[in-house]
């Protein structure tokens, strides 16, 4: 079985493809990378594909159509990841808001110290945010308070997007059933994979915003995400949590 997989979504990310993915591969563990790619106009996917010839074995590209969303990104990585037999499966954004030295604290919280989820998590040990303007910071800190108060899960960063599954959590939430596809996704997959009653532990980071690029952040992601909150957690009434 192969072991673990890094999986990152991508549009128009040419200012920081290369860099992200050179960077993971100088890490002491031998991590794969996926990409997934919503047909870039910048020429993303084709710089990708430029390093396949120099990581034939560790570096994967899946192209999609269009702009269809980063859940259903993360979702087609997710199948993709569990058809190839990988067994720690990785979240991670393109854009170095995400350290890639942190990889290696996620994995050993899953693999060595046998956690189902690691969350690289921005708020369990105060707020760990870098160039963030203060109300991006208040915005994200009391989305995920709010959160915690609805739906009950006891984790500081909700809406978190860096992230280590094992791939039980995986097998066991039915990805196809997924409704979220902006903020909402992250929480969604958290609240299950809670309800399913896997371990999960915060794994504190700093969290840089991005200096190259643009952010894919919109009024309607929020908003989706406000009101998704409520509907997992009445929904939740209604389903069984069963592995």
């Amino acid at each position: 079985m192969k072991e673990s997989v890094v999986v990152i979504p991508t549009y128009n990310e040419i200012e920081n493809i290369e860099a992200i993915i050179q960077k993971v591969f100088s890490l002491p563990h031998p991590f794969h990378v996926l990409i997934v790619d919503d047909n870039s106009p910048d020429g993303t996917a084709q710089a990708v594909m430029r390093l396949q010839t120099e990581y034939p074995d560790r570096l994967f590209l899946e192209q999609r159509k269009g702009k269809l969303g980063l859940g259903t990104a993360y979702i087609h990585g997710f199948k993709y990841a569990l058809r190839e037999g990988y067994q720690y499966i990785f979240e991670m954004d393109a854009d170095f808001s995400h350290n890639p030295n942190d990889l290696i604290s996620l994995h050993q919280a899953c693999a060595v110290e046998g956690y189902d989820l690691a969350i690289g998590s921005r708020y369990s040990s105060g707020v760990n945010v870098v160039n963030w303007p203060m109300s991006r910071v208040l915005l994200s800190y009391f989305a995920s308070r709010y959160v915690r108060l609805v739906t009950g899960m006891p984790i500081h960063d909700a809406t978190a997007g860096f992230k280590c599954y094992s791939r039980q959590v995986l097998e066991t939430i039915k990805l196809d059933k997924i409704r979220f596809i902006g903020y909402a996704f992250q929480i969604e997959m958290k609240f299950l994979t809670y309800k399913f009653g896997f371990k999960i532990k915060e794994v504190p980071i700093i969290f840089t915003d991005r200096t190259k690029g643009q952010s894919k952040m919109s009024k309607g992601i929020i908003r989706e995400a406000f009101l998704g909150v409520i509907q997992m957690k009445l929904d939740s009434y209604f389903r069984y949590f069963t592995r």
